[in-house]
C-alpha cells in the first residue's frame, strides 16, 4: 500500500529559531517515516509582505534549507523544493482565483490580524488578500491527503478544502480534500516573554553559537515577583522554566521546580543550567549544518532533484485540470 502524501511549506525569512523547530520542523521530521512528504520554500508567499525586499527572500532560502537538513529532513524520504521554480503553482492559482468568492477571502481571520500586526508594511494588496488561493494551489496541485497544521491554522486548511470542493463540483472530481494533521506546538516564548519572532529580535536560532545562546538566556525574563535569590519563585509563570520543560530531563525539571519554589536556586543559576541544555540539544544539529555548509553542491543537488520530482507531479495535475475545465 502506497503512503499517503503530505504537503507543507515555510516562508524563507532567514535562519530558523527554536519556535520554528518546535512549531513545525520537529513534526515534519517525525512524519517522514509514515508519509510521502513534500516540503517547500514558499518564496512567493514571502513576497506578500516582503515585496520590497526580495534580496532577503533569495538569501534566506539557502539558510532555511540548511536548517531543515540539519534538523533531520531526509532527502531520501522527503521531496524538498522551491515554490517559484514550479510555475504550475501560479497557473493553478489563477484558475482557482476565478472560482473563489471574494467573501471567502475577506473572512479569513489572518487577513485582518496581519494588517493590524504588520503596520510597518503596506499589505493592502491583491496578493495578500488572495494568498489563501495560492496556498490552496500549493496543496492540491500535489493531491496532498494531509497537511500538518496547528489548531489555529485549521480555518486556513478548511478554505483550501472549500476551494477544492468547489472545483470538483463545477468541473470534475479532480482533487482529494486534504485533511489536517494536528500538531502539538509547545508554548515557547522569546527571551523578552513575547512570541518568539525574528521581527521582535527575541529569538534563539538553531545556528546560534554557545556564546550567543548564553548571552541571550542571561537576558531572559523570569518570575517578575522574584526580586532576590532568597524570594520563593513560581515556575509556572517563568519563561526559563518553560524552556527547562522542553530541554531538561524530567528529574531535573522536577528538581528545579522545587528548588525555585523553596528559593534554593537563583535565577542566574537556573538560566545557566537551561543554556547548557539548549546548547547540548543544538550541538548535533549544528554539526550537520556545518557539514552541509561546506558541501553546498550537495544541497544544490538535493534541491534540484526535489524540483524535478515536484514539477513532474504538478505537470500531470495541470493536464487533468485543463482537461476538466475544458481549456
Amino acid at each position: 500500500m502506497s503512503k499517503k502524501r503530505i504537503l507543507s511549506g515555510m516562508r524563507p525569512s532567514g535562519k530558523l529559531h527554536l519556535g520554528n523547530f518546535f512549531g513545525a520542523l520537529d513534526s515534519w521530521v517525525k512524519l517522514q517515516d509514515e508519509y510521502e512528504c513534500f516540503y517547500f520554500a514558499a518564496d512567493w508567499h514571502a513576497l506578500t509582505s516582503e515585496y520590497e525586499n526580495t534580496e532577503m527572500i533569495k538569501e534566506s532560502i539557502t539558510d532555511m534549507f540548511l536548517d531543515w537538513l540539519s534538523a533531520g529532513i531526509d532527502p531520501d524520504k522527503s521531496t524538498i523544493f522551491i515554490q517559484s521554480k514550479i510555475p504550475e503553482h501560479a497557473e493553478l492559482h489563477v484558475l482557482l482565483s476565478m472560482i473563489t468568492p471574494l467573501s471567502w477571502l475577506e473572512r479569513n481571520p489572518t487577513y485582518k490580524e496581519q494588517q493590524q500586526e504588520l503596520t510597518n508594511k503596506d499589505i493592502s494588496t491583491y496578493g495578500f488578500l488572495g494568498y489563501p488561493v495560492l496556498q490552496a494551489a500549493d496543496i492540491i496541485i500535489y493531491k496532498a491527503h494531509k497537511v500538518p497544521v496547528g489548531i489555529d491554522q485549521v480555518p486556513h486548511l478548511e478554505l483550501t478544502r472549500e476551494i477544492a470542493r468547489r472545483f470538483n463540483f463545477l468541473y470534475k472530481e479532480t482533487f482529494p480534500l486534504p485533511e489536517p494533521i494536528l500538531t502539538e506546538t509547545p508554548k515557547l516564548l522569546g527571551i523578552d516573554g513575547r512570541k518568539m519572532s525574528k521581527t521582535y529580535n527575541n529569538a534563539i536560532y538553531l545556528s546560534d553559537t554557545p556564546e550567543v545562546i548564553r548571552e541571550k538566556t542571561d537576558q531572559m525574563f523570569t518570575d517578575p515577583q522574584r526580586a532576590r535569590k532568597s524570594d520563593p519563585g513560581d515556575p509556572k509563570i517563568c519563561n526559563v522554566f518553560s524552556f527547562h520543560k522542553l530541554f531538561s530531563p524530567p528529574e531535573e525539571v522536577s528538581e528545579i521546580s522545587h528548588s525555585c519554589q523553596s528559593a534554593r536556586i537563583g535565577c542566574v543559576d537556573c538560566k545557566k543550567k537551561m543554556a547548557s541544555r539548549v546548547i547540548t540539544f543544538l550541538s548535533p544539529l549544528q554539526i550537520k549544518r556545518e557539514y552541509f555548509l561546506t558541501h553546498v553542491e550537495r544541497v544544490e543537488e538535493i534541491i534540484e532533484t526535489g524540483i524535478k520530482k515536484a514539477q513532474g507531479i504538478a505537470r500531470e495535475t495541470m493536464n487533468e485540470v485543463r482537461e476538466a475545465i475544458g481549456i
